[in-house]
């Protein structure tokens, strides 16, 4: 007879082989469908951020569909103003960044001989490598058009299934009840409402620390009178929605608009607005906001990025985190009350 800790040992494993296998077959049935799938995991996120206000229209005893509307309306004001905003704001600087590097290619080869003079036979190449890159690119302009009609699709659903899952959201518990076996009916819909509150609370955190990180970044670039300071601001605002990664990215790009127009200096110093911000996100933001919403180790965030980048590339990195926070409610509300009841009937 095995020792009760072996039987216990024995049947975590089972639950982790059987968990493994339930996320691998998710995983497959995303990848396979993912023309289908992807628009309702973007409504979901997007349901999650506005759900908030679109219950404060509701308050104010605005139909819900009217509300649904307006609140779909705003997404679609908000996001197209900022993608012009920052569009725009790198079309104007993007001679400037050409014309910096080659700048910076010449200044090296001066004082790092010839070494310095392949640097800035790369930066005087610059124009030439983007048009022959710009040439190859031209040949496959099918293909696309039609990555850019997907995607607008894939808009539009996203959109469309946002709001009508804000006008039914009260629908939501009645349809998980009615396919859930018997009996099971309220601890499915508890795990998903824990899912669904770690989903929002996600999105209602990490909203909160890019509109911070972008208002910073938008003030300093402007002290430091940077081109395009509220384009580059917009872009730090919609890179924060993929954690570390995006921040960075849109960091570097706001340095090199500055490196562009303003020279080593101002650029220096705005690298240095980028890295305090930074500091007081990953120091100060993170610990005291998602601390209240999400709790997850900044190493489960890498490893989830890692992951979904891995599996669905951009959007999979935009989706890790999210997802993981909702798979962390769900452990939790199942600890939750199983591990009371093991508790009681020790």
């Amino acid at each position: 007879m095995l020792p009760p800790e072996v039987w216990r040992v024995g049947a975590w494993c089972a639950v982790l082989l059987l968990v493994s296998g339930v996320v691998g077959v998710g995983i497959w049935i995303v990848v396979t469908f993912k023309t289908a799938v992807t628009p309702v995991l973007l409504a979901i996120l997007g349901t999650a951020l506005l759900h908030p206000l679109h219950r404060r229209l509701v308050a104010m005893r605005m139909p819900k569909s009217l509300a649904a509307g307006l609140t779909c309306l705003a997404v679609v004001a908000v996001v197209g103003g900022a993608g012009y905003i920052v569009v725009s704001a790198l079309i104007e600087t993007g001679d400037q960044i050409v014309s910096s590097l080659k700048q910076a290619g010449r200044d090296l080869s001066k004082h790092l001989g010839a070494a310095g003079t392949s640097l800035d036979d790369v930066a005087s190449n610059a124009k030439n490598l983007l048009g022959k890159f710009g040439g190859t690119a031209a040949s496959g302009v099918l293909t696309g058009l039609s990555v850019v009609g997907e995607l607008i699709a894939t808009a539009v659903l996203a959109l469309l299934l946002i709001f009508f899952f804000l006008k039914d959201s009260d629908r939501v518990a009645g349809a998980l009840r009615s396919v859930a076996p018997r009996r099971t009916g309220d601890i499915v819909e508890a795990m998903a409402r824990r899912a669904y509150g770690a989903v929002e609370g996600f999105m209602r955190g990490t909203t909160f620390i890019a509109l911070i990180d972008a208002t910073c970044i938008t003030v300093g670039l402007l002290i430091l009178r940077v081109p395009g300071a509220v384009g580059l601001g917009a872009l730090v605002f919609v890179g924060a929605y993929i954690p570390y990664l995006g921040a960075f990215l849109s960091g570097a790009v706001a340095v090199l608009v500055a490196l562009a127009d303003r020279g080593v200096v101002i650029a220096l110093w705005a690298l240095g607005v980028v890295l305090a911000v930074q500091v007081l996100e990953g120091h100060v933001l993170q610990p005291m906001i998602q601390s209240r919403t999400v709790q997850m180790h900044p190493a489960v965030v890498m490893l989830a990025i890692t992951a979904g980048a891995s599996v669905a590339g951009i959007l999979g990195m935009l989706l890790a985190v999210p997802l993981t926070a909702a798979a962390f409610g769900v452990v939790a509300e199942v600890r939750g009350r199983y591990g009371a009841a093991g508790e009681g009937v020790a």
